[in-house]
């Protein structure tokens, strides 16, 4: 009876079968930063989340053009961590709390002073998948991460309902089916539940590199699905503003 009802509820439970997720920035300005940050999320952080049985997790930094001068504002770091369940989000913090390898490998960071914080604030984002695409994916990428490109788009909405619009254009209008055959290698797209640009979505394309990202984006631009459904009447005017970002993946990150 218990698994029949387990079952049940599974089916008709729309988000039972979706990841959630969380998208981690932190905000910072020095390299001593930087180190701090790198050191608590490659030698505690990411372990610990191995160890309760999150086991890939996606650290990405910026892509800085070398020719550029040094940014003066808020340097940016980003952690994505793909969760089961909110349950299992909201239960976190407990966990990691009673994990002493993960509490003594990150006393650096975790008991830093308040005039040495390791960063300037943390920015939280949570999410959920999209129907179509229910859970994360691992890039099928050769390139050594430093030469990867990973593109995090932000689609945001004039209104809830015209966000959720396009949110029906990526999943009934097939948009996903798109960037999947043309090799976009997609991690997530997913709907921002909580975050500081609503209403809106994101997703994570990634490529081996610069060409091959701009060779994908030309092959969809001219691509004849998309034409049609850029085309559709439905779907006109439902973005407000696209926040595009250009991200590789650190040395450590597991995605």
């Amino acid at each position: 009876m218990a698994l029949l009802q387990s079952t049940f509820l599974y089916a008709f439970n729309p988000l039972a079968s979706r990841d959630f997720y969380a998208l981690k920035v932190y905000h910072f300005k020095t390299d001593d930063q930087e180190q701090k940050l790198d050191n608590f999320l490659q030698k505690a952080y990411l372990p610990a989340l191995h160890r309760i049985g999150i086991a890939k997790v996606g650290v990405f930094k910026p892509i800085v053009n070398p020719a550029a001068p040094a940014p003066t504002d808020d340097r940016l770091l980003y952690v994505f961590v793909p969760f089961r369940s909110r349950d299992d989000f909201f239960k976190l913090d407990e966990k990691l709390a009673k994990d002493k390898q993960y509490l003594s490998n990150g006393q650096e960071y975790l008991d830093a002073l308040y005039n040495t914080p390791p960063y300037d604030r943390i920015e939280t984002i949570l999410l959920n998948a999209f129907d179509k695409s229910p859970q994360f994916n691992l890039p099928a990428l050769t390139s050594t991460p430093k030469d990867r490109v990973y593109e995090l788009r932000s689609y945001e909405g004039h209104t809830e309902k015209i966000s959720k619009n396009k949110i029906d254009m990526f999943n009934q209008g097939d948009e996903i089916g798109l960037f999947k055959r043309l090799g976009f290698n997609a991690v997530f797209y997913a709907e921002v539940i909580a975050g500081s640009r609503m209403p809106n979505l994101m997703y994570l394309t990634t490529f081996e590199n610069k060409a091959s990202r701009d060779a994908h984006w030309d092959a969809f631009g001219k691509d004849d699905y998309w034409k049609k459904l850029s085309a559709m009447p439905n779907y006109q005017k439902n973005v407000s503003k696209n926040d595009t970002r250009f991200l590789h993946p650190t040395d450590y990150s597991d995605i």
